[in-house]
């Protein structure tokens, strides 16, 4: 199996991010498989100049390392490749154009549950069943639009479930807890929805871990997943992977290829991490992230050890390196205690140096 790690360059790396890193980093070295390292810098009005080589560095000195430390990939070239996904997926007959602004879907929706998540209700995929000559003059009249993917109606594609490694089984309705969702913006920007699936296909990567508010987004990456291969999609890693296979046993290379396109994943999705006033970490928290918590003097050790407390691998915070979890790694413990977390400087697993951070 491959793991990955996937930040996005928009800051400083805070408790939150290494917490997760962790987990995915332990989760594939304790089985002594592959890790790469993603940089998702394709929303690129979030980028920081700068901010990649920082977390980098930030990842080294916390002890973590990655199999393609020469050539990490980076989703800002890899346009073409996007491009593709978008063919494939048109030779589907599963996208159609939207016109619709952010407003316009607030006032035709509800908050579908308490996360705030906003339903697409289908407005232009009515229009375009309705009235397909409005859409191709709005087309032909140059309107802004993004691109939907369009969810299922019948059984049994419209429903997705898989097996969480922490949450255990999990089953979305597609159309009616997912919904059609952009994978290409009005801005023109691919959507992060068809980018990681992408990704993912080409970098062979088959074991994802990531926070639980990702739980909704597995159902419709499995769905564009789907989409994606039966459109012919042939994913980079196929090729890499034939290759190699066919050096030592050349009748092999086939199955090596249907494997590496159509495998499903393994996931795991990780407790959210709040601040002290229990809202979510982020990164314009300066005093949690590793550039304040460095120059503070914090050793890796002391974030980690805490780290792997969050993630319930130790029953205290007590410093240690990220390889001394190697040996001992288990999702048993988060399986059996997943609630969100929260940043408490009176609890006492809280360490000096985070309460005085907080």
């Amino acid at each position: 199996m491959t793991g990955r790690f996937a930040p996005t360059p928009s800051g400083r790396m805070h408790i939150g991010n290494v917490y997760a890193m962790l987990a995915a980093w332990l989760s594939a070295r304790s089985r002594g498989e592959r890790m790469l390292l993603r940089i998702e810098d394709v929303d690129k009005p979030r980028v920081i100049e700068g901010a990649d080589q920082l977390m980098m560095d930030d990842l080294r000195w916390l002890g973590f390392d990655w199999d393609n430390a020469a050539a990490p990939m980076y989703q800002s070239r890899r346009t073409e490749r996007y491009e593709y996904a978008l063919e494939c997926l048109r030779s589907q007959d599963v996208l159609y154009p939207c016109f619709c602004s952010r407003a316009d879907i607030r006032a035709a929706s509800a908050p579908n549950e308490g996360d705030g998540f906003m339903l697409y209700p289908g407005t232009c995929r009515r229009l375009l069943h309705e009235h397909p000559e409005e859409v191709q003059a709005r087309l032909a009249r140059g309107d802004q639009h993004s691109m939907r993917i369009a969810m299922p109606q019948s059984l049994p594609e419209r429903e997705a479930y898989f097996d969480d490694g922490v949450y255990g089984r999990q089953t979305y309705d597609l159309p009616r807890e997912v919904g059609d969702s952009v994978i290409r913006r009005a801005d023109g920007l691919f959507g992060y929805q068809l980018v990681v699936v992408v990704d993912d296909l080409d970098m062979g990567v088959d074991d994802i871990v990531r926070g639980r508010d990702l739980l909704r987004s597995t159902a419709l990456q499995m769905w564009i997943r789907r989409c994606l291969l039966a459109g012919g999609f042939k994913p980079e890693h196929s090729a890499e992977a034939a290759a190699e296979a066919r050096t030592v046993a050349p009748t092999v290379a086939s199955a090596v290829v249907a494997s590496a396109s159509t495998a499903a994943p393994a996931y795991a999705h990780l407790p959210l991490i709040d601040n002290a006033a229990g809202r979510r970490l982020a990164k314009r928290e300066r005093s949690l992230d590793m550039g304040a918590l460095r120059a503070r003097g914090v050793a890796p050790e002391q974030i980690i050890g805490f780290c792997a407390w969050l993630l319930r691998l130790r029953s205290t915070s007590e410093p240690i390196a990220a390889a001394g979890l190697l040996d001992d790694f288990s999702w048993q413990p988060l399986r059996a205690d997943h609630p969100d977390r929260a940043l408490d400087p009176a609890d006492p697993n809280t360490p000096q140096w985070l309460a005085d951070a907080l």
